[in-house]
């Protein structure tokens, strides 16, 4: 390895010294490499094992690997999901000195899945719609904060399994651009269409390849994140007016967007000359609503979707067991007598198949489909046997995938309405 090698990165990781930077991309042995699933990319990408994580190495220019390493940074500031910037390699050479292109690193999202390895044989009509759903709600978010994307697709998103619905993370800021005084109208209607004619032919591209379900149509699917993104903004951004004595709105448009995973740090409330009518703007949202939650509660972690579920087990049986107990001493409780013992009873071989919360969540759909169908209560205990075995035992790692991105791999457990009803604990 060249001595000219440069690394530039917050905080350095030694063991980067010891990948072979020497080589190109594409050359790079199988016993540097890990293996997990792809997505699409105009560059060469490789993933590696680092000091106990995982790295993806995308070769790409200097000046596009520092634009994107600063970008990415900033958007993890403004707390906006994305992944986590390691580092940039410049100076690379061969071993004859000839030059090779600079890297841009990052951190592997742990748990995290290109929309390619979301599908077995077949992507589902509501798979797909989930997907859109899902970046629908990472667009809003990211013009929220003035980033304009440029080039949204799936491809370039990671998605994480939510409580039966996806979360996405952006995975590629290269072309991304953030303005300070926000986006204009004409520039998030720009990026949505780019958004509508990728997905279209994203999915297009699956069913010519007969991994589409025969009910999936993409022109529909593709629509569907136009719409989502609308209804998403109108509630978040969008003015309302109503009579001066129907105040109680104002609580209800909070509660719709605290609903929606968000808070208001500010609401513009303001009446006519007359007093007859009142017209509020929610100025500033912050997602996360039931993340920050959770975790300010029992100091867990968890996607929005997962938190909510999570939060909804946890007053149920605040309600019923601690009804006079501080808010923050029963989630301790609960932390400590429901859902530690749920996660130490998965066999040790199993845990890296899903998140905790996610495992969670998914014995808690499991426990009501059981009651059911059995007309009875199930014990949380009883259905936790039932789900690691009859379930998650069958399911491939999403922490350690080592199929290739075509691979089959089992979807999410179907969700229907129905009582999160727990009624005993492990």
């Amino acid at each position: 390895m060249s001595g000219s090698l440069s690394i530039t990165a917050a905080t350095v990781d030694p063991g980067l010294l010891d990948l072979p930077w020497h080589l190109p991309l594409e050359d790079w042995p199988r016993d540097a490499i890990a293996a997990l699933p792809k997505g699409i990319s105009r560059h060469v990408v490789r993933f590696a094992n680092l000091s106990g994580y995982v790295i993806a190495v995308k070769e790409t220019s200097g000046e596009l690997a520092t634009r994107e390493y600063d970008m990415l940074r900033t958007l993890q500031r403004l707390e906006v999901p994305c992944v986590e910037p390691v580092a940039v390699i410049s100076g690379r050479t061969d071993r004859h000195g000839d030059g090779l292109p600079p890297c841009l690193v990052t951190r592997h999202l742990r748990f995290s899945l290109p929309y390619r390895a979301l599908f077995s044989q077949t992507l589902r009509p509501d798979t797909a719609t989930r997907l859109a759903d899902a970046l629908a709600l990472l667009l809003v978010q990211l013009h929220i904060t003035g980033f304009f994307w440029g080039d949204v697709s799936l491809s370039n998103t990671l998605f994480r399994r939510d409580a039966g619905a996806f979360a996405a993370y952006l995975v590629d800021a290269e072309t991304g651009k953030l303005y300070a005084g926000g986006l204009s109208k004409g520039q998030r209607e720009n990026d949505l269409e780019i958004a509508r004619v990728n997905i279209a032919g994203e999915l297009m591209d699956v069913a010519a390849g007969g991994h589409a379900d025969e009910d999936l149509d993409p022109l529909i699917t593709s629509e569907r994140i136009v719409s989502q993104y609308r209804m998403l903004w109108n509630e978040l951004m969008g003015r309302e007016s109503f009579a001066s004595n129907e105040r109680w709105r104002i609580n209800e448009r909070v509660d719709r967007l605290n609903a929606l995973g968000f808070d208001i740090e500010e609401l513009s409330i303001r009446t006519d000359e007359g007093g007859d009518s009142v017209v509020i703007q929610p100025k500033v949202v912050d997602s996360g609503h039931h993340t920050r939650r959770l975790l300010r509660l029992t100091g867990l972690d968890a996607e929005e979707n997962q938190a909510r579920r999570l939060l909804n087990d946890l007053d149920q049986w605040r309600h019923a067991f601690r009804p006079n107990a501080d808010e923050e001493v029963a989630a301790h409780e609960w932390v400590a007598g429901v859902f530690e013992p749920v996660i130490r009873s998965v066999p040790r071989e199993l845990r890296g198949k899903l998140e905790p919360a996610e495992i969670f969540h998914q014995l808690l759909e499991h426990r009501w489909f059981m009651s059911q169908a059995q007309s009875r209560d199930v014990p949380l205990a009883e259905a936790l046997g039932s789900y690691i075995d009859d379930i998650l035992r069958h399911r491939r790692d999403e922490a350690t995938m080592l199929e290739p991105i075509t691979g089959a791999i089992t979807l999410p457990v179907r969700v229907s309405p129905g009582p999160e009803d727990w009624r005993a604990t492990v």
